[in-house]
């Protein structure tokens, strides 16, 4: 009798307590079960078991679980906790490729500035590494080709008004009957000649240096200038110069070399083995043992078509923007191409991994079910900008906490009954 009323007495007591943790439970909003026909998992104060010598790798050092808890919160529970969700996403695995480099001029932005004229160099206005502006002078040439070419324009202007007056004569004296039809077009012949030669001499003056508007004012011998003034072309930095003082020149030769060096190129050796993995339009980024902490970022314009026999290498080109113009043509780089390596994989967000001991999980949004979560192991890949590829776990489509992951981890926890 007696050890019959204290099997009741024991009956009653973890009833009461039950009811107590239900109670507990629903005033904080919070309702953990363990899901059906699973094993149980390991409490969290007790160690996780070692690894078998077969068992996949997380690629973080984890083991693979098989046990899935579910948590449910209430609606106001999701609130406080902040718990934010979102499908899981693809990413592209990719690989670096780091080859060395150099800084050089974009050769797009680069001009050669050559004497038009042949002459001698009597003043020169720009300095080697000077920052010029477009028209700027940068030296100053006694030419006396151009004043040759200026003589002749004036004698030929000279020709021709003669020449018009003459044809003029010609044309009243046909009127009158005093001179010939055939005379008239000699008289128009030769004014043509002579209209042309002239057209002939303005065109030499004007490639010569002289502006179009200089030609038209020059009318008389004292106008004859032997100067020619060479200018920049656009502004930039004078990154090359062969004119000195008195230096005796001929037409075309090169004077000076005028770079726009707000952007400027990397140029790398791209090795054979690595063709297969970089192309044009790659995302690169480039650094300098001159500037640690300066990081540029572009992307592959151009790769050589052709591989120079002794190096097995191409040439790779990258454009950088060099406003502050803290890159020097000749400088060392370090460029460094992302290349894809492998098919596209499942990603979460870093936030939406927890771990469990060596073990990792995340919380999955049951469907159709508002404020059901269930914990989920998943075996980790590498971790790629910001987020963790998922080898083993999830599927697509799948919806997973990224905000209020470590809440529902702690519930998960606090809520685990002690085996």
């Amino acid at each position: 009798m007696e050890g019959r009323t204290t099997h009741v007495r024991r009956t009653l007591f973890r009833g009461v307590v039950a009811m107590g943790l239900v109670g507990l439970g629903a005033a904080g909003g919070v309702l953990f079960t363990r899901s059906a026909g699973r094993p149980p998992r390991p409490s969290a104060m007790t160690a996780a078991p070692a690894p078998a010598a077969d068992a996949p790798s997380t690629g973080l050092g984890g083991e693979e679980l098989v046990t899935e808890v579910d948590v449910l919160l209430s609606p106001e529970a999701v609130s406080q906790a902040g718990i934010q969700t979102a499908p899981v996403g693809q990413i592209e695995p990719r690989a670096s490729v780091q080859v060395p480099g150099a800084v050089a001029a974009n050769a797009y932005r680069e001009v050669k500035v050559t004497a038009l004229v042949g002459g001698i160099v009597r003043d020169v206005h720009a300095e080697l590494g000077g920052t010029v502006k477009r028209a700027a002078p940068l030296a100053t040439l006694f030419s006396p080709e151009l004043a040759d070419a200026q003589t002749k324009y004036l004698s030929m202007r000279a020709m021709l008004a003669a020449d018009h007056q003459r044809r003029e004569r010609t044309e009243q004296l046909v009127e009158i009957g005093a001179a010939s039809r055939q005379e008239l077009e000699e008289a128009v012949s030769v004014h043509t000649g002579h209209a042309t030669e002239v057209e002939a001499a303005k065109q030499r003056l004007l490639l010569l240096g002289l502006s179009k508007k200089q030609v038209e004012a020059f009318k008389e011998p004292r106008q004859v200038v032997s100067d020619v003034l060479v200018s920049a072309p656009m502004a930039g930095v004078v990154t090359g110069r062969s004119a000195n003082l008195g230096q005796v020149i001929g037409m075309g030769q090169e004077l000076f070399v005028v770079t726009d060096l707000s952007e400027v190129w990397a140029v790398g050796d791209l090795y054979e083995q690595d063709f297969s993995r970089v192309s044009v339009g790659a995302e690169a980024t480039v650094t300098t043992r001159a500037y640690p902490e300066l990081t540029l970022r572009g992307r592959v314009s151009y790769i050589d078509p052709r591989v120079e026999p002794q190096t097995r290498t191409a040439k790779v080109r990258v454009e950088l923007p060099n406003a502050d113009g803290r890159l020097r043509l000749g400088m060392y780089v370090s460029m460094t191409f992302r290349a894809p390596s492998g098919p596209p994989a499942l990603a979460v967000p870093r936030a939406a991994v927890q771990a469990l001991g060596e073990r990792h999980v995340v919380f999955v949004e049951a469907p159709g079910e508002d404020g059901r979560f269930i914990q989920r192991p998943v075996t980790l890949g590498p971790a790629v900008e910001g987020s963790y590829v998922v080898l083993k776990g999830l599927e697509p489509g799948d919806v997973v906490v990224t905000e209020g992951s470590f809440f529902l981890r702690a519930e998960s926890l606090r809520n685990t009954p002690l085996n």
